[in-house]
């Protein structure tokens, strides 16, 4: 994807989120890794109404090169593609994910109770919260990366409580498609009462085994 292609498809897929509803006002953002650089929404602006040239371009080492001000998450994705080799990050405020985390504070967001949860997300390990633009979370949301990494799992998304989920793939058309199958299972969840049951091994263990993906890890340890 060239410079040119990845602002037009950042403008496509922020005006989709936001006619949609994925996002709202000026939350959210969207980065595409480049072979010299970045490019990334700028801060405060509203994914609904990008202008690709004035979209951020920073450096490999985040200096600013060009655009408006980058957005104030560009510690986090510059870690998020340092630890996943992933060529797009996007952050929403999806509703039905965050009002999961103000309901608790789970260790995962979800379990798997939809086979398409498990083929196209995966776990969704969930950080405590901070402020918004707190560096700290750039480390652990890294560290959290590496932990599943160690047990054979490459997460997809990580889910920043109150605040929203960050998701990641090689493309903003695949990482919105992560983005769009979390925010539905988290409705989903919301929508039933009783809670419905996760899959169970024997079922996940088909999806693995059917679509080449890893849910469980290879070697045991805390969730």
């Amino acid at each position: 994807m060239t410079e040119t292609q990845a602002r037009d498809e950042i403008c496509r897929v922020g005006r989709s989120l936001f006619e949609r509803g994925y996002v709202h006002a000026t939350a959210g953002n969207i980065s595409v890794r480049l072979d010299d650089g970045f490019l990334i929404t700028p801060t405060d602006a509203c994914l609904g109404f990008l202008d690709a040239a004035q979209l951020a371009k920073v450096s490999p080492d985040g200096t600013q090169v060009s655009g408006e001000r980058a957005s104030k998450t560009l510690a986090l994705h510059r870690r998020i593609y340092a630890e996943t080799g992933a060529r797009c990050v996007i952050h929403s405020h999806s509703t039905h994910c965050v009002a999961l985390t103000l309901q608790g504070q789970p260790a995962e967001l979800l379990p798997p109770i939809t086979p398409y949860f498990v083929m196209k997300v995966g776990h969704v390990p969930v950080i405590p919260y901070h402020r918004p633009g707190d560096p700290v979370v750039a480390d652990l949301v890294a560290k959290e990366i590496a932990r599943w990494r160690e047990r054979g799992i490459a997460l997809r998304a990580v889910m920043l409580s109150r605040l929203g989920p960050n998701v990641w793939h090689e493309t903003p058309a695949q990482a919105m498609a992560v983005l769009e199958e979390l925010e539905e299972t988290a409705r989903l969840w919301q929508l039933c009462d009783p809670k419905p049951r996760a899959l169970d091994d024997a079922a996940v263990a088909g999806i693995e085994a059917a679509f080449g993906v890893r849910w469980r890890p290879v070697t045991p340890g805390p969730a």
